[in-house]
């Protein structure tokens, strides 16, 4: 599993792509450090996980561990694309009451701040509304 990040404003994007399990948590994890740390100025978290094709329980827990942290310093978690194998996994689980789930990360930006959304949309044009 490979988790490149990329910052826009005040939002940090981790595009997560292959299986998040066992393995793959740790990746997950790595890539959301910075984003969930105490002194980050990050107002909120967005996973993208178009490329995503499985979560197991490791992998949510990877994720409920980042929404306690950022939560307590008042930041926001999203994911978002998921597959329907994921969403499926998501709405079992009940993890849809646990992170913000978006259709889009556009969508997802846009839910946490202006100024993050600007800065997707000047990098993606042609998903700009």
């Amino acid at each position: 599993m490979h988790c490149p990040t990329r910052v826009y404003a005040d939002v940090v994007v981790a595009a997560a792509d292959g299986r998040i399990d066992f393995g793959g948590a740790q990746e997950l994890e790595d890539a959301m450090a910075s984003a969930i740390a105490a002194e980050s100025g990050t107002r909120g978290l967005v996973v993208d996980m178009s490329k995503v094709d499985y979560i197991s329980s490791v992998g949510l827990r990877s994720l409920m561990v980042a929404a306690k942290a950022l939560r307590a310093r008042k930041a926001v978690i999203a994911v978002a694309a998921l597959k329907p194998v994921v969403a499926e996994i998501f709405e079992i689980s009940r993890f849809h009451h646990v992170v913000d789930v978006r259709h889009t990360v556009r969508e997802a930006i846009a839910a946490i701040s202006p100024q993050a959304l600007a800065a997707w949309d000047r990098e993606h044009p042609a998903e700009a509304g």
